[in-house]
């Protein structure tokens, strides 16, 4: 199905040059001399490098058919990632290097999306919060207050967040997907 710049919304997926895109943001200009134009910032899902592309106002390009499946994330297998479908506990493999990004928060069981391009797998989407437990962080100290300054904690899946200072080992946090960051206690 063929769209247009005016068709464009933030997560959009866009076939252009071969390669599948996301539309991360985008913006309409109209300069006073010359044509209109759309500047956008896309990510690559099969390579997840993010690109600034200009496009005239009014192109037309393809929509990428993006199909989305509810998966649960089972095991670990050498450089692989076990999922299973389900609906039809279908197994499939996924490599570790095409869910890099995501890998600090999966965790045994978690329920994950996983996105596909025809019967190509271009990766996973981790729901936008997960809480995962401290097993490693340098004791509170009395005196150091709740507001303003945090330490390092190293999670269950090792990955290492800035927290307040009252946070201990074997706490449940809530971390944000998207950028890595503290939210709350669970």
């Amino acid at each position: 199905m063929a769209i247009s710049t005016a068709d464009f919304k933030n997560g959009l997926t866009i076939e252009v040059d071969h390669a599948i895109w996301r539309i991360v943001e985008f913006q309409h200009v109209k300069p006073g001399k010359g044509g209109a134009f759309v500047r956008s910032k896309l990510k690559n899902l099969r390579t997840g490098a993010v690109q600034e592309k200009t496009f005239r106002a009014g192109a037309k390009m393809e929509r990428a058919d993006i199909q989305t499946r509810s998966m649960q994330y089972l095991y670990e297998d050498a450089d692989n990632r076990v999922f299973m479908d389900t609906d039809n506990f279908e197994q499939i493999e996924v490599p570790d290097d095409q869910i890099k990004a995501q890998l600090p928060y999966l965790q045994e069981n978690m329920n994950v999306d996983l996105v596909q391009f025809g019967n190509e797998v271009l990766g996973i989407e981790v729901p936008n919060t997960v809480v995962l437990e401290v097993t490693a962080t340098e004791p509170g100290i009395k005196g150091n207050t709740a507001s303003g300054g945090s330490k390092p904690a190293t999670m269950n899946t090792g990955l290492v967040v800035q927290v307040p200072f009252f946070v201990n080992e074997g706490d449940k946090l809530s971390i944000n997907t998207t950028d890595g960051t503290y939210i709350s206690r669970a």
